[in-house]
This record gives C-alpha cells, structure tokens and sequence, in this order.
C-alpha cells in the first residue's frame, strides 16, 4: 500500500516530506502519476515490474496523497517537481534509474529526462507525448490568445474557482472524472469536453456513471476519493497554474532533444492525442525531439488511464522497454 495512504511518514527529499512505495529489487524505476491521482494508480504495475527483477519506487507527488502539500502556487514549476524526483534519489541514495511517467507525471518524466540524463537513465511516458517548449508560449497563453477562456486548463488558473467544482463531493468527481476519460467513454461518445460550458463545473459536464467498469473497482474509488477529501484538490490544480511560468523557466533547455532511451505509450482512444500539435509532437519524438526513440505503442481500446484501462499490455510493452536498454 501506497505509505500516504495509512498517512505514514514518508522521506525528506527538496525540502518536503515525500510519501512512497518502494519494492523489489534490481535496477531503479521510478515511477510518476499524474491528475487526479495518486501512486494507487501504478498498482497494476509495481509486482509485474517487481516480478521482472526491478526495483520499483512510486511517490505521492508534490501536492498529493500522503505528500506535503505546499501553500504557494510559485512551489509547483517544474523544476520543483524533477528535483522532488532527484531529491527522491538522493534521499533513498540510488545513482540513477529509467522514469516513468503517467499524464502529468509524463511531463516530470520526459523534463527529467532531459534536465538530468545523468541521474534518468532512461524514460516512458504514459498518455502525454513529449512536447518541447515552443516558441510562442505556453498551452495555456496560446488557448487565451484563442479566446479559449473555458478550455479546461484555463479555467483551473483562478484559485478558488475549480477547487470548489472538483471538492464539493470528492467521490463523484472521481467517478465522474475518471470513467469521463476512459476508453469506454469515448468509444460511447460520453467523455469530458476539454471546453467547458458557461455556467457550468468540470464535474457536472461529465456524464453520470451507471456502473463502474471492470478496471476501476469501488475500493479504488473510495481509496481516491479518502486521499482528496483530507488534501483538497490545491495542489495538483497548482501544477497548471505554473505552465506558464514553466515556460518561462525552461528557456536554457529550448531546442533541446531527450537523449536517453524513451518510448511512449498511450490508449488509441485517449483524448490527449486530439488534442492540437499532439500529432506533430507524436512524430516529432522519432529522432527529431527524442535522439534515441525506441517507439510508440497504442493500445486498442484503451482511454486515458491506459495503465489501468489494459493493465496487462502496460506491463508487457513496458518490461520490453526495459529489458532493451
């Protein structure tokens, strides 16, 4: 069980209190979830990964779980979330390890990759392809340069706003949210929109759940939505509120490529890779972005929450990763 969620200490890594899982033995992965989530999301991984001979550690992110949650928007860039991971090393002295990287955690991951390719040999990124820093600024400048003022993303920038909408019932917008990305949704037409309506919350533009599907029980459900009842959703919301200043901070690294070992892995039906410049990013990372691309695997059916969705080709297209490096 994940450490943050009996609230047991953790470990002090880059100045905050880190809750983890830690398994196994063999070389380091590290393994990074993303919104709105928590290490519980790698459960389907961690004794596949133990199984193959690696040792696998999987935090509660900065913001998350049984992990401090800072007060200051400006304690969430990106730089503090790859020295949560380094500083995660360095604390559980480990030289280096292969990350892996699930929505948003993906971003950490591939940033990682590419600031510290001494300390992550190697990265998989799960549902968010690698994107670089454009030359126009960040997502969220170039939605409301579009007038795109309800894009879901913008909408999370005022504090206050979407953590009223997203914590009025901690277990509703889980199983809202949740089943709204899944493969299932979008093969039904049922997902979230990535716009949302005036007058209206993230939650309540996703469709009602029936029944829950077979990859998300009612105790995943009841383990999610215990953790965001005690946190709040502040700090993971405090991650989109810093894309514009990660912009900003990631200027040494422009034009940049990944050089390490990577792959990417992603549902066919996951709305991510609709979204604009996710097709241009995705071939982009065939030698252009990433020098040393192993591939990309698209899993049939799958939705969002792809290492949960089809837990079984995860783990095989990830421990091929891995035994190739």
């Amino acid at each position: 069980m994940i450490r943050g969620e009996t609230r047991m200490p953790g470990i002090k890594a880059n100045g905050i209190n880190i809750a983890y899982q830690d398994e196994g033995q063999g070389p380091a992965l590290l393994l990074c979830h993303g919104w709105p989530e928590l290490g519980h999301s790698w459960r389907h991984q961690v004794p596949a990964l133990v199984a193959a001979g690696y040792r696998v550690i999987v935090p509660d992110m900065r913001g998350f779980g049984g992990t401090d949650v800072p007060d200051a928007v400006e304690d969430y860039t990106i730089l503090h979330l790859v020295g949560d991971m380094v500083g995660l090393l360095d604390a559980l002295k480990i030289e280096n390890c292969t990350i892996i990287g699930h929505d948003w955690g993906a971003p950490v991951a591939w940033h990682a990759a590419l600031m510290r390719p001494d300390r992550f040999r190697a990265v998989a990124g799960l549902a968010v392809p690698w994107s670089p820093r454009g030359p126009h600024g960040s997502l969220v400048g170039m939605a409301r340069a579009q007038g795109l003022n309800r894009f879901y993303m913008v909408w999370f920038q005022e504090p206050g706003v979407a953590e009223a909408d997203l914590e009025r019932d901690p277990y509703e917008t889980h199983r809202r949210l949740l089943v709204g990305a899944s493969g299932a949704a979008a093969a039904a037409g049922k997902g979230w929109p990535l716009v949302i309506p005036d007058g209206k919350g993230l939650v309540e533009t996703c469709p009602p759940v029936e029944s829950l599907p077979d990859w998300l029980s009612e105790e995943d459900l009841q383990t999610y939505a215990t953790a965001y009842r005690r946190t709040g959703h502040r700090g993971g919301l405090n991650w989109y509120r810093n894309l514009d200043r990660n912009w900003a901070l990631t200027a040494p690294w422009h034009g940049a490529p990944i050089r390490v070992p990577a792959c990417f892995i992603a549902g066919s039906l996951d709305g991510v890779l609709r979204m604009p410049g996710m097709d241009k990013a995705l071939r982009a990372m065939e030698g252009v972005t990433c020098t040393d691309f192993r591939g990309t695997t698209l899993i049939d059916g799958a939705g969002h929450w792809v290492q949960q969705e089809a837990p079984e080709a995860v783990n095989a297209a990830l421990i091929a990763f891995l035994q190739g490096l």
